[in-house]
């Protein structure tokens, strides 16, 4: 049975998440449907490819990922469907599929034509979503081109003996999830010594915790999470919303010999 997850921005409580999942199942009726996410800020691109590009790897191969966010298209913005990694990426072309699935796609056709000029995106999408889940290929189901847009992932910067992120996700207990990775946080270290401060100089960390409750309630902690970046946490609390941190505030770590 083949897997159609859907990533969007709408509120639950709407009707919209309804109406697609009706449209899907008219058009192919043996699908599974998977809601990776429905709670997308309004708009934000960048958060939606920060949750499907962390969920669709633990999917089967040849699942196809319905991108629900920013779907008005545009000349410069087309409806696409994309092949990547063993996986199908069905939306409009705003960066998305390069924050989501990588650059370099394997296949990428362009939807639509001049006599669906009346369907709206969503049939549009629906109805090579259900061709894909019949088996047929990528190339037949739209007009195959080369390139899609490509927006470049917000990276750390380093400079002297210092590593300076941003916070690029905040998750529903309020934990700051950062673009320092672990393999560069051990690239640099060095066996050398650190702070981490949070907000300027703020807030100050000085230890990497495994796990939450090594830090009393209600302390501050910095961990390397499941995915394998830097978060911010607060035992049992509240860090971004305590903080004042969101998307883009910066995280710097400064490295400094060890006292002999």
């Amino acid at each position: 049975m083949s897997i159609i997850t859907l990533t969007s921005d709408w509120n639950s409580a709407d009707f919209y998440v309804g109406a697609i999942k009706g449209k899907i199942l008219s058009q192919c009726h043996e699908v599974n449907i998977v809601d990776i996410s429905h709670n997308i800020q309004a708009f934000n691109t960048a958060q939606a490819a920060f949750v499907l590009r962390n969920s669709y790897p633990s999917f089967p191969k040849g699942s196809i990922h319905l991108i629900l966010v920013n779907t008005e298209p545009s000349d410069d913005k087309p409806m696409l469907a994309v092949q990547s990694n063993g996986h199908f990426f069905i939306g409009t072309d705003n960066g998305i599929f390069s924050l989501a699935g990588g650059e370099e796609p394997e296949k990428v056709v362009l939807l639509g034509s001049d006599n669906s000029s009346s369907q709206s995106s969503l049939d549009i999408f629906c109805e090579a979503a259900c061709k894909l889940a019949s088996g047929i290929s990528i190339e037949n189901i739209g007009k195959v081109i080369k390139e899609i847009n490509v927006r470049k992932p917000l990276r750390p910067t380093i400079e002297d003996s210092t590593l300076t992120g941003s916070v690029i996700y905040i998750d529903s207990y309020q934990n700051a999830i950062t673009n320092i990775s672990r393999e560069l946080f051990e690239k640099l270290i060095q066996n050398r010594s650190f702070e981490i401060y949070v907000q300027s100089k703020h807030y100050r960390i000085s230890n990497i915790s495994k796990l939450y409750n090594e830090v009393p309630v209600g302390e501050l902690l910095a961990l390397f999470n499941s995915i394998g970046l830097l978060e911010i946490a607060i035992n049992n609390g509240n860090a971004a919303r305590l903080l004042n941190l969101d998307t883009n505030s910066t995280v710097r770590i400064e490295f400094s010999e060890r006292k002999k």
